[in-house]
């Protein structure tokens, strides 16, 4: 399934659009994480724990999406989108969203 940020994908016209499509996780901070966090805080530098585990939460927001839009018979997401918002002070949710589409020839 092709997904992009743009409203069209270029040679592909849209023969089909089935609206709004989403897929979200919520990812909660680990106590051994924020440990290693604080560590990092105090003498600079890149939290990588944290960055994989966001780094995962888009990749699983992405992939619940694109199975949202395969279950109405989509070969594409266009206009994707992803947003964070915290839900408490440690856990954070991940959306990603876009529009489903067909498009001319298949897939």
């Amino acid at each position: 399934m092709m997904i992009t940020p743009s409203a069209e994908i270029p040679g592909r016209p849209t023969v089909e659009s089935f609206g709004l499509v989403r897929g979200n996780t919520i990812r909660a901070r680990f106590i051994g994480k924020d440990i290693l966090a604080l560590l990092r805080n105090i003498v600079g530098g890149e939290v990588r724990e944290y960055t994989k585990m966001m780094a995962e939460a888009r990749e699983q927001a992405l992939d619940r999406m694109v199975e949202s839009a395969g279950e109405l018979g989509a070969d594409a997401v266009v206009n994707v989108r992803l947003t964070t918002s915290y839900i408490m002070g440690s856990a954070a949710e991940i959306l990603a969203y876009g529009d489903a589409v067909r498009l001319e020839g298949g897939p």
